[in-house]
């Protein structure tokens, strides 16, 4: 029997590998359209590698997917992110969790992981071929046949993890096997606010926020990056993730309100100026921040509530003190645009779930296809949730795809 697998990514090792390991006696096969293996897993966390989240309950797990919970949610008791660390650590491989619960390779090196698969490969006598490309798939009586530029492929069996696509356009070749598709949009981008002064301040970070997209309910926690282009970080790339199609369909056109202090209340805030207040009355307001922001976003907030950063602090009247409290916890940016990551792009969409049986990742109407990874209609936030969806259907996809 021959298992092909069309994608030479994180995915698709993952999903070879499995399908060796449970079916010995088949030949197991990655093809690759480029010359390059494993690129994403390379470039991603900064060349790092977030292999997964120290998150231990599937159903916890499961909601950091926009899309695909509920389909995860059942395909994590087969394998999940304990499965993960499990797995690469019984390979040798050394993990280190770290505060905010993302898990990398002790050798801060995405190579360790590449390094790993292609050993396990090497064992398992995995065969990869590159600069294959696989422009179609034809289901036949017996088995599937894989055209390739010049020549024709019967296989027995075959595993799609090709990954995320762009454009609609990339998924034609899977429409045409009679699938359902949801139309790829970005997600995990960042925002661009090319008429915000706050871009001056790029490379100032604070660490709690909580940023809201105006007249919607999504809320994106945790730290802001300014850059030169507006802004990033886990608050931000969290709220493109929940509202990918809302700002597609928006052209990245809308407003955000900042919570510069995170979930704290105005009552809060507003004892905190109060304290400081009567502790350094002659003092400068610039010179003594009381919140856990930076100087430089300290004073463009000051600026931005109609306060000089030459006045002191006794000097603070309640309709400024009222103005700094709303700035504090409803700062408001424009955005217009977005800016993605080419070689590291997520997007919501691809293969409708629900032509897919989570029990084996297969096609229902073409026993013995399967589908892993991004090509799937499931996406996450970012910490390394991705990476556990691409092993999680490959892990399933590869332990079931030889069965009969």
């Amino acid at each position: 029997m021959v298992i092909a697998v069309i994608g030479g990514g994180a995915a698709g090792f993952f999903a070879a590998i499995h399908a060796k390991i449970n079916f010995p006696d088949c030949e197991v096969r990655i093809y690759e359209k480029s010359s390059k293996l494993l690129s994403k897993v390379k470039i991603s966390g900064g060349g790092r590698c977030n292999v997964t989240h120290a998150c231990y309950n599937q159903k916890d797990l499961a909601n950091y997917y926009p899309r695909g919970s509920k389909f995860l949610y059942r395909a994590f008791y087969q394998f999940d992110a304990k499965s993960t660390v499990d797995w690469f650590q019984d390979r040798g491989v050394q993990l280190k969790t770290y505060p905010d619960g993302c898990i990398f390779p002790i050798s801060n090196n995405s190579q360790t992981i590449i390094d790993c698969f292609l050993a396990e490969c090497n064992k398992l006598g995995i065969q990869i071929l590159l600069n294959a490309h696989v422009q179609s798939i034809l289901p036949l009586d017996t088995g599937f046949g894989l055209q390739m530029l010049t020549e024709k492929i019967l296989v027995d069996k075959v595993i799609v993890t090709t990954g995320g696509q762009p454009k609609a356009s990339g998924m034609l070749w899977i429409k045409n096997l009679g699938l359902s598709v949801v139309e790829p949009v970005p997600s995990l981008f960042t925002f661009n606010m090319p008429n915000e002064g706050i871009t001056a301040l790029m490379g100032n970070v604070v660490e709690r926020t909580m940023v809201r997209i105006e007249g919607l309910k999504l809320v994106g926690r945790g730290p802001l990056l300014i850059t030169h282009w507006g802004m990033s970080g886990p608050a931000v790339l969290q709220l493109s993730s929940w509202g990918a199609r809302w700002m597609e369909e928006k052209s990245y056109c809308f407003y955000i309100l900042i919570n510069w202090l995170n979930d704290a209340t105005e009552v809060q805030i507003r004892e905190v100026l109060s304290e400081t207040i009567l502790n350094n009355p002659l003092k400068k307001i610039v010179n003594v921040n009381p919140f856990p922001i930076t100087l430089k976003i300290w004073t463009h907030l000051l600026s931005k509530s109609g306060i000089s950063s030459e006045s002191l602090w006794g000097d603070l009247g309640k309709k400024t003190i009222n103005k700094l409290i709303n700035t504090l916890m409803n700062d408001r940016y424009e955005v217009k645009g977005k800016t993605t990551f080419k070689e590291e792009f997520v997007t919501a969409g691809g293969v409708n779930l629900t032509e897919i049986d989570h029990n084996n990742m297969q096609a229902k109407k073409h026993p013995g296809l399967a589908f892993a990874g991004e090509i799937l209609d499931i996406d996450g936030l970012t910490g390394g949730f991705n990476f556990q969806a691409a092993w999680t259907t490959a892990f399933i996809a590869g332990k079931h795809i030889g069965l009969a």
